[in-house]
């Protein structure tokens, strides 16, 4: 018998490891209609949903997910990541890190605990737009601005 916190583990496990092949088996760890959203997409469905990985394995280097903590209580958890990667055009193809946080609710499926919400949080212009030098030198200059 499936377990709130085996969904979990399963979900935790799937993102640390994920592999652009491994999108054909996000179903195992995703309701049909889960929900998705980060400070970019907002979508509903597992191809929707697949579409967001398809493309940051297509448009990055490398990416992978280090889950740093992870606090659950039933049927949710709230998990703390860095997310690496590199770009090209960014640092000379340095590895860059993001860290954010998800908060991941799951239901059950079909007999299996599956992610029925995914909402990621992170602050895209910390962690990523200060990175680019243009846009950067503007977000530092923004900030400064604010903090005055």
């Amino acid at each position: 018998m499936d377990t709130p916190q085996a969904g979990i583990q399963r979900a935790l496990h799937y993102f640390e490891h994920m592999q652009p092949s491994d999108l054909a088996l996000l179903g195992e760890v995703y309701c049909r209609n889960a929900q998705f959203k980060d400070p970019f997409n907002e979508v509903e469905g597992l191809a929707a949903i697949e579409k967001i990985f398809a493309h940051m394995f297509a448009s990055m280097t490398a990416p992978r997910f280090v889950i740093t903590q992870c606090v659950q209580q039933d049927a949710e958890c709230f998990v703390a990541w860095d997310f690496l990667f590199s770009l090209p055009s960014l640092k000379q193809g340095a590895e860059q890190i993001i860290k954010g946080a998800s908060h991941l609710r799951f239901a059950q499926e079909d007999g299996q605990w599956r992610m029925v919400l995914h909402r990621d949080y992170w602050d895209a212009a910390e962690e990523l737009y200060e990175k680019f030098p243009v846009l950067g030198s503007l977000m530092r200059w923004l900030k400064r601005r604010v903090n005055s």
